[in-house]
């Protein structure tokens, strides 16, 4: 919240005419005494609303440059930046391979036989849409599901049953649409889901008998009324010679800590690295972000002894509290180790540097040395992000001096108020003092014309 001064005091329409009868600059009177009995007033609130916005502006400064702290501690802090990996397909044509934080550096020869894929059926041909299929109970069960269709006369053509399957919010995973070939219309269903398991069965009961066109059952060996047009089947590869399979051409079981994603017949050789670029990448922004704090510390806190000016924020308790605290942990030590162990090194000047060649041999094992520094027991993930929990946040020590500023500006916003109110009840009071003033002047300068030439007319008489 900013305040804004006003230091002129209005004046009404009666000080630019006072003063016309007696010769006196009432306006220019009434004006300088308010501004004389305002002035001392006026500075000090101007004053104090001055300091208490720069310190605003600072605190805002340093909250942004904290949560930006707070921020870049987050891939670090759960540990994700050391657990990048690299992954490669040496034929992406065939698959592709993700790597969560559990996956294992090596390599893995695999080979893909079949692909997933989702059951296709389609019924026998039928004159057209709008030709009766049966009534009865049309059963669809895929897996553990089963949705149950009540199929009267009045809704036993191939669309009708077409949009009931695709309508029932029952439907365990399948899709009806009509597909017109030369011979007539036809019922295709397919499964949403590939996997042996994802099939489907369907089952008619009552009725005319009608609805039996469409059963089918991949178990039976007789009595389908559908023809499968593709089987529900399972992935099947190998991985280095050992037998796998999956219900979906995506899988993250076959290997710990990988993702396979399938797409075609063939194989290829997944090979997976540590990837410490991640790693770099975090602790490079780590020190970035702390060098960004400090450099807004040292400009709130300088003092310049060639223009003899001050930071905003100079001598500010809170704000040295801070800069001390974090140097105090980003010096230190946990579990054994310092940053300048990794080659992160606290410089006089109170910023960070890298050494990359230190830092890459630190991170030469995958990361977990820096990781265990960072993040085992009461490491420096611990240290600095419990001290950024108490700065930053809506019940932080840096919202609460905010709070209490924001109710100084409110305050002096009160006072201004108050004190233009009492200047304008001045200004009042001394226009009409200055107007009584002014009349009573102009009363006695007539009252000394009319004498004087009373007298300079006697006189004249007297001397005829």
């Amino acid at each position: 919240m900013a305040i804004t001064v006003n230091s002129t005091t209005p004046t009404t329409g009666l000080l630019t005419s006072m003063g016309v009868g007696s010769g006196l600059p009432v306006a220019d009177l009434v004006k300088q005494l308010v501004e004389a009995k305002k002035a001392p007033q006026q500075t000090q609130i101007t004053d104090q609303a001055k300091n208490a916005n720069t310190q605003l502006s600072g605190l805002g400064q340093v909250s942004a440059a904290l949560s930006a702290l707070q921020s870049a501690m987050a891939s670090i802090s759960d540990g994700s930046a050391f657990s990048a990996h690299s992954v490669n397909s040496s034929d992406t044509d065939i698959l592709s391979a993700t790597a969560t934080g559990t996956a294992v550096g090596g390599s893995y020869k695999i080979e893909v036989t079949q692909l997933a894929s989702a059951l296709k059926a389609s019924s026998g041909a039928f004159e057209k849409n709008s030709t009766a299929v049966g009534t009865g109970t049309l059963s669809i069960t895929v897996g553990d599901k089963t949705m149950d269709l009540s199929i009267d006369s009045e809704h036993s053509s191939l669309e009708s049953i077409r949009d009931a399957i695709n309508k029932s919010i029952d439907n365990p995973g399948v899709n009806a649409t009509i597909v017109n070939g030369t011979d007539g219309a036809h019922l295709v269903l397919s499964g949403e889901r590939t996997g042996v398991e994802n099939g489907f069965k369907i089952t008619s009961s009552g009725g005319d008998g009608g609805l039996a066109a469409l059963n089918y059952d991949a178990s039976a060996s007789e009595g389908n009324g559908l023809s499968v047009i593709n089987p529900a089947s399972d992935a099947q590869f190998t991985i280095d010679g050992l037998p796998a399979h999956s219900a979906g051409n995506s899988t993250s079981t076959a290997i710990d800590g990988l993702t396979l994603n399938l797409t075609a017949e063939g194989s290829s050789t997944v090979t997976v690295a540590n990837d410490t670029s991640k790693a770099t990448s975090a602790l490079t922004n780590l020190v970035n972000t702390y060098n960004s704090f400090v450099g807004i510390y040292q400009n709130l806190t300088k003092y310049d002894t060639v223009s003899e000016t001050a930071g905003a924020m100079i001598g500010d308790a809170t704000l040295n509290g801070i800069n001390s605290t974090l140097a105090r942990i980003m010096g230190g030590s946990a579990n054994g180790g310092s940053i300048s162990s990794i080659g992160i090194s606290l410089q006089v000047d109170g910023k960070l540097a890298i050494d990359s060649d230190k830092l890459k041999e630190a991170l030469s094992d995958g990361g977990k040395k820096v990781n265990d520094i960072f993040n085992r027991d009461n490491g420096f993930s611990a240290q600095l992000g419990e001290q950024l929990k108490t700065l930053v946040g809506d019940h932080g020590v840096l919202a609460g001096r905010t709070d209490s500023i924001s109710q100084q500006l409110k305050d002096l916003d009160a006072r201004q108020k108050s004190l233009d109110m009492r200047m304008d009840s001045l200004t009042a009071r001394y226009q009409a003092q200055f107007t009584a003033l002014d009349t009573l002047m102009s009363k006695l300068n007539s009252t000394s014309t009319y004498l004087t030439q009373q007298f300079d007319a006697l006189t004249n008489s007297n001397k005829k």
